[in-house]
């Protein structure tokens, strides 16, 4: 499967129009957060790619994320349903807050474009391509967004 591309603004515009379709009362298909956690656990997501938020991970569990996680996870296919999340991304929070926080990450994404992605270090896998940076993000949206109807 191919993904839209992040640093395009069609996609940007895609994006910011599901998330319209959200408020903080939304439930989930699955899954056990809410619509203001997971908008939070998508912020964190691009809070790391840009360096705001910076979690440690030890060298073994880095090898074992580059080993065994990073293919599906930046590959062509969609996540799971019911995927396990790191502790750490899942934390209650605003709604509003995190709704403009996501809008300002995903233009950020667009404006920086592909330039400043590629080769950049990614928490756990290592370093990634442009490409790669793209498809983490927007499968991850995307999942997330599925996940609560929009």
């Amino acid at each position: 499967m191919t993904y839209p591309s992040i640093y395009e603004n069609s996609t940007t515009t895609l994006l910011i129009s599901r998330l319209n379709k959200l408020n903080a009362n939304t439930k989930a298909l699955w899954g056990k957060m809410n619509a203001p956690q997971m908008l939070h656990h998508l912020n964190l997501i691009y809070d790391t790619a840009f360096h705001k938020y910076d979690p440690k991970t030890p060298a073994f569990v880095k090898f074992m994320l580059k080993t065994f996680v990073k293919s599906t996870v930046v590959g062509n296919k969609p996540y799971k349903k019911n995927s396990p999340t790191a502790k750490y991304l899942v934390m209650t929070s605003d709604f509003d807050f995190e709704k403009e926080a996501l809008i300002s990450n995903l233009k950020d994404a667009e404006e920086k474009g592909p330039a400043y992605f590629e080769h950049k270090d990614s928490n756990g896998f290592g370093k990634l391509t442009a490409k790669e940076w793209s498809h983490m993000l927007y499968k991850h949206i995307d999942h997330h967004f599925s996940q609560f109807g929009v």
